[in-house]
């Protein structure tokens, strides 16, 4: 971490299709050893397959997923005096939005399935409908945070 000043951030191009750009995090959060047009194909045929199976708008579900499994609050280690605290601390927008869609790929690659689309349009579906392994996780977070809220006064 530089010591003087924050690196400026690079703009990223939105993705060709949807012309979002927090679709085109997703895809470049998806790509695997700078594969990005497999990445790519992966993303929109699991969008088709969302439009089928959910009978609704892909990117809609997909955005709804994001904002389900986004944490609201995580635990830090902090040490003071010798000891090491588990501090409750918020999320920022852009971290809950990082950790939704690691979380979301995360368990779509542990997912049972035929293809990877299919695996990602499934956790996808199950992270708009609050359940699935995405959505655990952030529980978790959030019953972590809530059990250590008597250090809170750390922050």
């Amino acid at each position: 971490m530089p010591r003087r000043r924050q690196p400026e951030r690079r703009e990223l191009t939105p993705d060709p299709v949807y012309n979002d750009l927090v679709v085109a995090r997703f895809i470049n959060n998806l790509m695997q050893q700078g594969k990005k047009s497999l990445a790519e194909s992966i993303f929109y045929h699991a969008m088709d397959t969302i439009k089928k199976q959910a009978k609704a708008d892909g990117v809609e579900i997909f955005k709804k997923a994001l904002g389900n499994v986004g944490p609201m609050l995580e635990v830090k280690s902090k040490r003071i005096g010798g000891s090491t605290y588990q501090v409750p601390m918020e999320v920022s927008g852009q971290r809950r939005q990082a950790l939704a869609m690691r979380w979301i790929i995360h368990f779509a690659r542990q997912r049972k399935g035929r293809t990877m689309a299919e695996r990602l349009a499934a956790e996808l579906i199950a992270a708009a409908n609050n359940d699935g392994g995405a959505v655990k996780k952030r529980e978790d977070s959030h019953r972590m945070a809530e059990a250590n809220k008597a250090f809170a006064h750390f922050r």
